[in-house]
């Protein structure tokens, strides 16, 4: 893995602008954590620059509290020998999350990791959204990163718990996820090459989704 101390970067509230398809209850009390057992995720597709095909994996977490997804080759960069577009690169991924029946589950929280290495001059972006098939975008949040940097990010987007859209009881529907990596050369040395990642070369560096998990009406 690149070396590099762990930072952890100030949480950012994302809005739900979806309707939560929910039993009335009070959010505090409806939702919970741990996820029922036969839970399995399945890629259904996968598109963008950031994630050619074969490097971008998925995995669930053995308590179905959380999946995380793995790039190997997701990277942004300016300077140097660079290419016009390796400014920019995206991943969208389409996944189906199946649930058993009487369960559904909303995203609770998102952890993005990462690599970057910014010369003094230079910024980097990272955008990420998600929602269901169908419905209105969950919430949105980008993160900067100011160079001279270089080290290991992280940064952590958490939903208000009232604000939790699930996935309508019932119905089948791909949960999308969609991220960016933005990097902008501004007055650093053009001759300098300085990049944003979200791999790991050993798969120690994940994005991870936590579910929150309750019981349809």
């Amino acid at each position: 893995m690149r070396k590099g101390i762990a930072i952890s970067a100030a949480a950012l509230a994302m809005t739900a602008t979806a309707a939560v398809a929910a039993p009335p209850a009070t959010a505090s009390a409806s939702y919970f954590t741990r996820g029922p057992n036969g839970v399995t995720i399945e890629i259904a597709t996968v598109n963008g620059s950031g994630c050619p095909a074969g490097t971008a994996a998925v995995a669930i977490s053995d308590d179905k509290e959380a999946f995380t997804v793995t790039y190997s080759d997701y990277m942004a960069q300016v300077g140097g020998n660079s290419q016009a577009t390796d400014f920019r690169k995206n991943c969208q991924i389409a996944m189906k999350v199946h649930v058993p029946q009487g369960f559904t589950y909303a995203i609770m929280s998102a952890d993005y990791r990462g690599f970057a290495s910014l010369e003094k001059g230079a910024t980097g972006l990272e955008k990420a959204h998600y929602y269901f098939q169908g419905m209105s975008q969950t919430g949105q949040a980008e993160h900067p990163i100011k160079g001279a940097y270089s080290d290991n990010w992280q940064f952590t987007d958490k939903n208000d718990v009232a604000q939790l859209v699930y996935k309508p009881c019932g119905e089948e529907r791909n949960f999308n996820i969609n991220t960016e990596l933005r990097v902008n050369k501004g007055t650093s040395d053009p001759t300098k090459v300085s990049f944003l990642a979200m791999d790991s070369t050993d798969g120690s560096i994940k994005t991870t989704y936590h579910f929150a998990w309750k019981r349809c009406p």
